[in-house]
């Protein structure tokens, strides 16, 4: 292995990276890579054999305790000859002294808890399809453009581990998605987000203060994915209400990931997150 070297990625290689992401079937947004290098720029590290790019880990910092391990890949071609563990071992390495979370595919899982990583919960990702029907508009869903952003960053806020300014300032942005709140009384109530992927449409996130707030913005991003088009939204399972407006709705259960933190799982109001935001990012 003395010819592999790892190094922070540029914005191309990131662009290589989410191709990787796409091919193992993860359906990356199609502003992802800006947002995500927004969020910080030094959390992408790249493994390369000679001048080759051949494995990719995200280790993205959030304030000063927290960060979230993404993008773990090796090529097929080169996996099961170290390169991966490399990488992973200097990818956590930046990340010492916070908490670090993870959505891992469920058969590397027993890899994540030798690494001293705890299984928080599962994730769920369910698919539908927009059909022709549109519920009716309620005028307490409003954009998050028409809003003082400090209050949605105030919302925001318990609904992770640490401060997500600059992740939040481009991914609500996004060209071409709809990122509304729900809101009575001049206060937020719930949000979220609805963008475009390599194939269909994403939700994420979507948090409310109760199941019925979580719905009526669900049907709003149903309303605003075009007819015939699928739409995905991953689903905490722990969170029984959000599990069942999935299955309401009949959404069909197509891919699941561990949710897991090192040393110990944060304090996050799960029931109250019917939707997460991005595996990749946390």
């Amino acid at each position: 292995m003395s010819n592999y070297t790892i190094k922070p990625m540029t914005r191309a290689d990131l662009a290589v990276a989410i191709d990787w992401a796409a091919a193992e079937g993860w359906n990356p947004g199609l502003q992802d890579a800006d947002c995500f290098y927004a969020a910080d720029a030094s959390g992408f590290l790249m493994g390369w054999l000679e001048e080759e790019p051949i494995a990719a880990i995200s280790v993205v910092k959030y304030g000063s305790t927290f960060g979230f391990l993404g993008f773990y890949i090796v090529r097929p071609e080169f996996r099961g000859r170290g390169y991966g563990w490399q990488l992973w071992q200097a990818g956590l390495a930046t990340l010492e002294g916070r908490t670090v979370g993870l959505d891992g595919v469920v058969d590397q899982q027993s890899n994540y808890l030798k690494s001293g990583f705890q299984l928080a919960y599962r994730n769920i990702r369910y698919e539908g399809q927009r059909g022709t029907a549109i519920a009716p508009a309620d005028p307490a869903v409003v954009s998050i453009a028409s809003l003082d952003f400090a209050q949605v960053l105030a919302y925001d806020r318990p609904f992770f581990p640490d401060d997500r300014t600059a992740f939040l300032q481009g991914w609500l942005a996004q060209p071409d998605s709809t990122a509304v709140a729900y809101v009575q009384d001049q206060a937020i109530l719930g949000y979220g987000m609805l963008r475009p992927c390599r194939q269909g449409y994403k939700i994420g996130p979507l948090f409310a203060d109760t199941p019925a707030i979580a719905d009526t913005l669900f049907q709003h991003f149903i309303a605003h994915v075009p007819a015939g088009q699928p739409f995905y939204l991953d689903v905490p399972e722990v969170n029984e209400a959000a599990v069942a407006l999935a299955q309401r709705y009949g959404l069909t259960s197509m891919f699941e990931t561990a949710r897991m933190y090192l040393p110990e799982p944060p304090q996050l109001p799960t029931e109250r997150i019917f939707g997460v935001t991005t595996f990749e990012l946390g």
